[in-house]
């Protein structure tokens, strides 16, 4: 049997860590309508609580967003980076699935689409490609070695993994570990990260299960779930006023242990110009199509 020991390292009242807590800020997503859906509660003068928008994801949080392909996962991580970028912080971006030429031409139709000019933010975003270096992605202490580099030599604030699954391809068995590792060094490093997760078809839509069972979900401090509908029958063309052969995504918050933050689902859309933006609730947006069609 092995010696028992007594960590004392890893004991401390509260009132000796709260030293080391930082304040609770939004940091600005770059998708319109999702800042406000995060936020804090503080108490009036009267001792009520009241709820406050926090304008972003939460300061130094690590985000998990997870979904079936083509929900809207990379746009959304993509339009952080060009938002934080604009905003004069360093932001590392890695690449799992995309060698980095195609995600640079990504990033810049993202920054067009936002109104922002590319070659101004060109020195703020410093890409990874581990798509195109297996040993990147085998060897979980290689990858968060390169990425310490990154964060150190380019004062990097915020990353984004596309996609973390990615890390865990054919040994899922390891995936809880692999992600506690890249979770434990992102909050050691003080990062905001964002994490894209793929979730099998058959999973159900609306769930946090990803890809390697629940591993990212129960480590990360928050999830997003994006999922899609198609349009298949008279029934679904009446609840969502779409004709049949149309899709329908949907996007929900399904948790976050650092602030409070809305629990309902809501529209998620994919504009024109290749921008996802935060619509509304699916219960006011189903009641306003029933509500046009009794108009009719």
């Amino acid at each position: 049997m092995s010696e028992k020991k007594v960590y004392k390292e890893n004991v401390a009242l509260i009132s000796e860590i709260k030293e080391k807590t930082p304040e609770l800020i939004g940091i600005r997503s770059g998708v319109e309508g999702l800042d406000e859906l995060f936020f804090t509660t503080h108490l009036d003068r009267s001792g009520k609580p009241v709820v406050k928008p926090l304008n972003g994801y939460p300061f130094r949080s690590v985000i998990n967003i997870t979904g079936v392909p083509d929900t809207g996962k990379s746009l959304m991580v993509e339009q952080f980076t060009v938002k934080q970028a604009s905003m004069g912080y360093g932001v590392c971006f890695v690449t799992v699935e995309q060698p980095a030429q195609f995600l640079v031409s990504g990033l810049k139709q993202r920054a067009m689409a936002m109104g922002v000019e590319f070659e101004k933010i060109e020195d703020k975003i410093v890409i990874i490609d581990a798509a195109s270096n297996p040993l990147l992605r085998d060897d979980v202490s290689s990858f968060t070695e390169t990425l310490g580099y990154v964060i150190k030599k380019y004062n990097v604030k915020s990353t984004v993994i596309d996609s973390v699954t990615g890390l865990y391809e054919a040994k899922e068995m390891l995936a809880r570990q692999i992600v506690r590792h890249v979770y434990n060094f992102l909050k050691k490093w003080n990062q905001t990260a964002l994490l894209v997760s793929q979730k099998r078809s058959g999973h159900e839509a609306l769930t946090s299960e990803a890809a390697g069972g629940y591993a990212v979900g129960h480590i990360v401090d928050g999830t997003i779930v994006i999922s899609k509908k198609e349009i298949m029958s008279r029934f679904d063309q009446s609840m969502y006023g779409k004709p049949i052969g149309e899709m329908i995504r949907l996007f929900r918050i399904d948790g976050c242990r650092m602030c409070g933050h809305e629990t309902e689902v809501r529209i998620l859309e994919i504009t024109q110009a290749g921008l996802v933006k935060i619509g509304p609730k699916l219960k006011d947006y189903v009641k306003e199509v029933k509500e046009g069609r009794n108009d009719d």
